[in-house]
């Protein structure tokens, strides 16, 4: 039988680095190497790339719209002119055409509000129903809602638009409103993050102890659900806002139009026998279009992480 070395204690060889600056040394860099990422020059050559790329039409949407329509032409697209009149080009948008600007700018709200808030409101109701009951039918729900998923938004404008021809409904907000109720991809990611994030057991601990469904699902499951909540939120939020081929078929009415429609067609003003090129205008409306945006990605991404983060560490 072969003889085995004795085991030294923990204890001694924590003596024995104690008494060793060597040993102690090379223990600490050792641990400092398997904390600290390694550094890849090509990864973070393509971060870069991929940062200027994401920035530069954000840069020059914000040094064009401080020109004027003559400096649009005459400058160079990525410095500002001589003249910097980005507030003058703001103030000129929302009072142009006695302010038809502030009415696009009101029915995005109103379309993204009651769209996209009740677009939300139905996936996670229907996914989380989805996830957590058991009822006859639901694998043929499960293929429609994935077969909607594969079935582009642009196939489907036509047949709408007929649809509501015959409802009496286009040239109307019910037009945009009601498709933009309908997200088959926010509930099947309701349904997919339900599945894993809900336990079967603490909702049937809480049926044991008198609560009933809706109860059940607001005290406890929409707490649960609220990262997949926020992130469905933010798909319906910016799909709505930048929802542009639908209210072009539908709408014919500018009194009606989302900012998308309404800032394409001071756009198209360059052209034709009577052109009034009002770049400078488009351009500082489409700067104030996509603040709110951007405003809602910071506002809500704190909910999103900090709910993904949950219970992430156990303790």
């Amino acid at each position: 039988m072969a003889m085995t070395a004795p085991r030294r204690s923990a204890t001694a060889i924590a003596t024995a680095t104690t008494r060793n600056p060597a040993s102690r040394t090379a223990s600490k860099k050792t641990f400092n190497n398997a904390r600290s990422p390694r550094k890849s020059v090509a990864l973070t050559g393509l971060l870069v790339i991929l940062a200027i790329y994401s920035l530069v039409p954000l840069v020059w949407l914000v040094i064009n719209a401080s020109k004027t329509q003559a400096g649009l032409v005459s400058s160079f697209g990525l410095w500002f002119a001589d003249d910097f009149v980005l507030f003058q080009n703001i103030a000129e948008t929302f009072t142009y055409r006695d302010g038809i600007f502030l009415r696009w700018f009101a029915n995005t709200l109103l379309y993204v509000v009651v769209g996209a808030g009740g677009a939300t409101l139905l996936a996670t109701l229907a996914g989380y129903g989805l996830a957590k009951y058991r009822f006859p039918g639901r694998r043929g729900v499960f293929a429609v809602v994935l077969g909607a998923i594969a079935i582009p938004g642009t196939a489907l404008a036509v047949p709408t638009f007929l649809l509501f021809s015959q409802l009496g409904l286009t040239n109307t907000p019910w037009a945009i409103i009601i498709p933009s109720l309908i997200s088959p991809f926010g509930l099947y990611l309701i349904w997919v993050y339900a599945v894993e994030s809900v336990p079967t057991e603490l909702l049937e601990a809480a049926r044991m102890d008198g609560a009933g469904e809706l109860r059940t699902f607001f005290t406890i499951s929409i707490r649960l659900l609220s990262p997949g909540i926020v992130t469905v939120l933010l798909f319906t939020v910016v799909a709505t806002w930048n929802n542009y081929f639908l209210p072009l078929i539908m709408l014919s009415d500018p009194a009606w139009y989302p900012l998308t429609v309404g800032l394409n067609q001071w756009n198209a003003q360059a052209t034709g026998v009577a052109a009034e090129p009002i770049y400078n205008l488009v351009l500082a409306g489409s700067l104030v279009t996509i603040i709110p945006i951007v405003a809602a990605f910071l506002v809500l991404q704190r909910f999103w992480q900090s709910g993904l983060s949950a219970g992430s560490v156990k303790q």
